[in-house]
């Protein structure tokens, strides 16, 4: 069930309703209600991976009190290895068994040993990478006595299977999310208004500027032999707005969705293409993921407390292991590594937390300096993301040789005039420019158009909001499934 499907469209009035109506604002009603709508939101997808998810649950929460009830240190690591195993185990089978096989398989044959180890056909159960996450920081919570065990097993569910969180984040804490689920919630028509509002916007972003940027981003990368150079920079432009809008608009309808029901979730994304650096792109993209490795990985790791070597072993660490989490492919593995030796100079030079605060704060154009610091980062991510996007690493590096022997050639510039003017149109562009414009001006707000308007005369305000329903109705461009669900 797509957020941006009529499914969806009738799904969340009906729960809504329910949900402030007919509990009469009894919590524990409202819990039983958010599992069983987060179970039929699941199994949508496919009921069979139901039981997989009630499983993970299950091995969670039990494990859980067993950590919390062991009387010695032994006992309680056997509880956590033991929800660590199982629940990498699943994902290791589902996500990373046919990587791994093959892979192993190219390594005998390159020293002349055939092996056939097969591979596995099966389905990525949706949203394993995310809820098996969201399991083990509870747990991992649990062996630091940072919180304790919820034993009533309904409210501990809803934590992992809140149906706006569940199949692509963000990744939430039980520090965080659980407090809420176990308190009174009393409907709050400001908060619910903001989360439409955020709903709005996240639709507009899914559907008109990463849906369209979609459609060209994958004519050129699945054609990119047959075009030039500029047009191939085109292409990966079209991919890194459609990823960021996609992933961002998915996370913003996530976030007012789950304001609807008095809950607020991580914030997940805070305009990471205004970055100045890519130290700070990291702290504004995926922030829940980002965070998570920090927490749970690299500062067990030793974090930046054994000097300037172990800085840099655990940075490799981080975004290698970050590459792998989101997908089964080299191609994964080479973004995180490029992404650690974009951030290595402000790791070396501890620069990394230079710019913290967001660009031009209280102004209304950033310098000179930073807006080419931004054009430059910008410049990296970009780069990075063909490797995000090309289907393996031949073709990722062939795209960026062609990008660079293509720009030499004038008929180059020639071909992408044509391809903008034959294919995309004026429209896109137009809708893109403004897109950063609208984001610029929000971008001190939790999402772009959280103050805009806000304190506009009446029909302006409802003017604004008609406005883009209308282009999301005129411009949305040919449905796509949302792209972090492959993960």
């Amino acid at each position: 069930m797509l957020f941006n499907s009529i499914n969806f469209a009738l799904f969340l009035p009906v729960v809504f309703l329910l949900y402030w109506f007919a509990t009469k604002g009894n919590f524990r009603l409202q819990n039983i209600l958010l599992l069983v709508s987060s179970y039929f939101f699941y199994a949508c997808w496919d009921w069979r991976f139901l039981f997989l998810l009630i499983f993970s649950t299950l091995l969670d929460y039990y494990t859980g009190i067993k950590i919390h009830e062991a009387s010695v240190r032994k006992k309680k690591l056997f509880w956590l290895w033991l929800s660590i195993g199982v629940n990498l185990g699943f994902l290791g089978v589902f996500k990373y068994y046919n990587f791994f096989a093959a892979s192993f398989a190219d390594g005998l044959s390159l020293m002349g040993i055939k092996a056939n180890l097969g591979s596995l056909q099966v389905i990525l159960p949706v949203g394993i990478s995310f809820y098996t996450f969201h399991g083990l920081s509870y747990v991992l919570d649990l062996y630091k006595d940072r919180i304790k065990p919820e034993r009533n097993f309904i409210d501990y569910s809803v934590f992992v299977s809140f149906f706006p969180l569940l199949v692509a984040g963000p990744i939430e804490r039980a520090t965080h999310l659980l407090p809420q689920i176990l308190k009174k919630r009393e409907f709050d028509y400001g908060k619910a208004v903001d989360g439409l509002r955020q709903i709005l916007w996240g639709l507009f972003k899914k559907m008109v500027i990463a849906d369209s940027c979609a459609e060209f981003a994958n004519t050129i990368f699945n054609n990119s032999a047959d075009y030039s150079g500029t047009t191939l920079i085109l292409g990966a432009l079209f991919f890194a707005f459609q990823i960021y809008c996609d992933f961002s608009g998915y996370s913003d309808i996530a976030l007012g969705t789950a304001r609807l029901f008095g809950i607020d979730l991580l914030r997940n994304f805070a305009f990471p293409y205004f970055s100045r650096d890519i130290a700070e792109f990291w702290r504004r993209w995926h922030i829940s993921l980002s965070s998570w490795f920090r927490d749970y990985l690299y500062i067990p790791l030793g974090g930046s407390k054994g000097g300037i070597w172990m800085k840099i072993r655990n940075t490799f660490i981080i975004f290698l292991v970050s590459g792998f989490w989101h997908g089964a492919n080299w191609t994964f593995i080479i973004w995180g590594l490029l992404n650690a030796i974009y951030i290595m100079p402000s790791i070396i030079f501890n620069t990394h937390r230079n710019n913290l605060d967001i660009v031009a704060k209280g102004k209304y154009l950033p310098t000179i300096k930073e807006f080419f610091a931004i054009c430059f980062t910008f410049g990296l991510t970009v780069l990075a993301w063909i490797f995000f996007r090309a289907k393996d690493v031949s073709h990722a590096l062939i795209y960026i040789k062609d990008i660079f022997v293509g720009l030499i050639h004038r008929a180059s510039y020639s071909q992408t005039i044509s391809f903008v003017l034959d294919k995309v149109g004026l429209a896109l562009p137009l809708l893109i420019f403004l897109f950063i414009i609208i984001e610029w001006i929000g971008r001190e707000q939790q999402y772009a158009i959280a103050h805009i308007g806000t304190k506009w005369y009446r029909p302006l305000r409802w003017g604004l909001y008609y406005v883009i329903v209308i282009t999301i109705f005129l411009f949305a461009g040919k449905e796509q499934q949302f792209i972090y669900f492959q993960f």
